[in-house]
């Protein structure tokens, strides 16, 4: 199954973000963006691909074992910006360093778990909002769009497994859809 490790605001933040969201789309140029769906807006800490149903119980032990050791968070979206001509994304503010760390953990964890990990890039806390349909698009001003964006502050308390479908193709608009299949309190 295709997996990975996250974090998802509350819905009140969403709520914010998707006002903001709302107030992008209104830019020149935004109908030529894929935007993505408030049901998908996740933090993700390691993405793991497709993995075996046999080494999932093992990297389930190992990000309830990653999560116990690391305390709660705060974190709020903040800002935003974009990677090259592709993706247009909110940032995290509060304490994004301790995201980092509970990030590697979960990394590290899928590793020790037998998960075939890509190679390792400093991790940058971003959420997706939108992607470019054409690779000539400049998404400038959308980063720029999100300069002021703050949302309310949140605890962040739980790392999730999420599984994620793909979608079928041929269907306008669809979207992939996201499943927790494993929760774990932060610190406890």
């Amino acid at each position: 199954m295709r997996l990975f490790a996250g974090v998802v605001p509350p819905g009140g933040v969403v709520a914010e973000l998707a006002r903001e969201v709302e107030r992008l789309r209104d830019l020149p140029g935004a109908e030529n963006l894929r935007w993505t769906g408030r049901a998908g807006w996740h933090f993700t800490l390691a993405f793991y691909g497709e993995v075996p149903d046999e080494l999932v119980p093992e990297l389930e032990r190992r990000l309830h074992r990653a999560a116990h050791r690391h305390p709660p968070f705060d974190l709020r979206l903040s800002g935003g910006g974009r990677f090259a001509r592709a993706v247009v994304w909110v940032g995290a503010d509060g304490e994004p360093e301790a995201m980092r760390r509970l990030a590697d953990s979960a990394e590290a964890g899928a590793r020790r778990a037998g998960v075939s990990m890509a190679e390792h890039r400093r991790y940058t806390p971003h959420l997706t909002v939108a992607r470019a349909r054409r690779p000539h698009q400049s998404l400038r001003p959308y980063a720029d769009a999100l300069a002021g964006f703050e949302s309310s502050p949140w605890t962040v308390d739980e790392l999730l497994l999420i599984r994620s479908y793909l979608p079928k193709g041929g269907v306008e608009k669809e979207q992939p859809r996201y499943e927790a299949v494993g929760r774990w309190k932060l610190g406890t």
